[in-house]
């Protein structure tokens, strides 16, 4: 998921860093499974004891409890848990989008640029399909050459239309949301 959930300035992160500061784990619970609630509050109460021991006790301990918040987050997203990715990872050009539309509940940003990349892409592979059309018929593999520019069309299509209508997140997403 090129989000950033496994950031250390991603939201996952962010929410253990104002658990661990206001001493209530109820603030991250929110971004994992709930059958990890008991780890998750298992390992804040570890780190809790001994955070204030030291400024490195404290760097190493929140780094325990920032990794256990983020794999957690991540295997109840179905992906693999590869360890934090440094602060300012990129991200892509949505997520910032989709971050201020979440801020302001205004969607205009995103919904403008995606549906410009949208028609971008769709033009572009059509085009393709087309520039492939007047040849296609000169030989076997010109015509493979279309048929795959065509089908790559009408696929991406496709899962463009299945992405559209699909959760964006998880199970319980779609639960909330109908799907």
């Amino acid at each position: 998921m090129p989000p950033h959930c496994d950031s250390l300035d991603g939201p996952v992160v962010s929410a253990a860093r104002r658990a661990l500061e206001a001493h209530d784990p109820r603030l991250v619970l929110p971004y994992v499974p709930e059958k990890s609630e008991a780890e998750v509050l298992s390992v804040f109460d570890q780190v809790s004891s001994v955070r204030d021991t030291g400024p490195d006790v404290r760097e190493v301990a929140d780094r325990h409890f920032f990794e256990t918040v983020v794999r957690l987050h991540r295997a109840g997203e179905g992906a693999p848990y590869a360890g934090l990715r440094p602060a300012g990872t990129p991200t892509g050009p949505v997520i910032p989008l989709a971050e201020r539309a979440v801020d302001t509940g205004d969607a205009t940003e995103v919904v403008t640029f995606l549906t410009r990349e949208l028609a971008l892409q769709v033009q572009a592979r059509l085009a393709e399909v087309g520039r492939l059309a007047a040849d296609r018929d000169r030989s076997v593999g010109d015509a493979r050459a279309w048929v795959e520019a065509m089908l790559d069309f009408e696929v991406y299509c496709h899962t463009i239309h299945t992405s559209m209508i699909a959760s964006g997140h998880s199970e319980t997403a779609a639960a909330h949301h109908g799907g």
